[in-house]
């Protein structure tokens, strides 16, 4: 098995186009917070002001509402939100330049054409182990739609935080491989 790559945000087009799917990846730099609410929130302020609360280009948004921090904690348990859910406003923050989510399930196809034509990725998250992925944030504050709760945008900073990269821009998918090599398996 290969060692994992180490990636430092923001993204570029050269470091996105080196990833294939199955690449082991330690994440590190600045990543934001944000699920359901939040995206419907950030593309209406989008539509009326041209606006989002951070600038997208070259970043990663992590699918993730994390529990209260307990005492001497950065964050509280922060594990993957399974990645579908956003998929009706991912390919226009990716048009607008995001270059990458985190988050845990399969992807829609209007997401992968946008992978594809805009030079993204997706990374899948470890699902089950939120209270061991939090080890790997080292920061934590909330930037936007305090009023979310654990909704709100947050922007984290990582340090080696593990992920794979299930979307490529190549139109490689993780879960259709797997699925081929079980059926090979079964049949």
């Amino acid at each position: 098995m290969n060692e994992p790559k180490r990636i430092t945000t923001p993204l570029t087009d050269e470091i996105i186009q080196d990833l294939k799917i199955g690449d082991r990846i330690l994440l590190n730099g600045v990543v934001y917070t944000a699920r359901d609410a939040a995206h419907k929130k950030m593309l209406q302020e989008y539509e009326e002001t041209g606006k989002l609360p951070f600038d997208v280009k070259g970043q990663i948004i992590y699918y993730v509402g994390p529990t209260p921090a307990k005492p001497g904690q950065v964050i509280g348990s922060a594990g993957p939100t399974t990645a579908y859910r956003m998929d009706k406003y991912t390919p226009k923050l990716h048009e607008l330049g995001l270059k990458a989510t985190i988050g845990k399930g399969w992807r829609t196809p209007p997401v992968k054409e946008a992978l594809k034509k805009y030079k993204a990725v997706y990374f899948a998250a470890y699902g089950g182990v939120a209270a061991l992925l939090s080890k790997h944030i080292v920061h934590a504050e909330i930037i936007a739609y305090e009023e979310l709760g654990p909704e709100a945008i947050r922007k984290l900073v990582f340090k080696d935080f593990p992920v794979v990269v299930a979307n490529d821009i190549y139109g490689g998918d993780i879960f259709q491989e797997g699925q081929k090599k079980y059926r090979k398996i079964c049949i």
